[in-house]
């Protein structure tokens, strides 16, 4: 029997390249089994769906503007990008 808690887990290391999108090759699932924040140019950010520290940029939605497949439109952000566990 493993008593083994949520804080007692160590969560893997942060991609440099992570997507929320499942059918991306750039999707991890297990970074996902904890709280991910990223943090764009100094200010948090709760909408980032696709990110690149080492290019600098994030990938975010367009409003509520979706394509022919319903996925929603996203706009390219460049600047400086952290991502951290919560």
């Amino acid at each position: 029997m493993s008593d083994a808690t949520p804080s007692t887990i160590t969560p893997p290391p942060l991609p440099d390249h992570l997507s929320v999108d499942p059918r991306s090759p750039h999707h991890v699932a297990d970074v996902f089994k904890h709280d991910i924040g990223i943090r764009f140019n100094g200010k948090d950010r709760t909408d980032v769906e696709e990110y690149c520290v080492s290019e600098g940029w994030v990938k975010v939605p367009a409003g509520k503007t979706v394509d022919r497949k319903g996925q929603p439109l996203m706009i390219k952000l460049k600047g400086k990008v952290e991502a951290f566990y919560k």
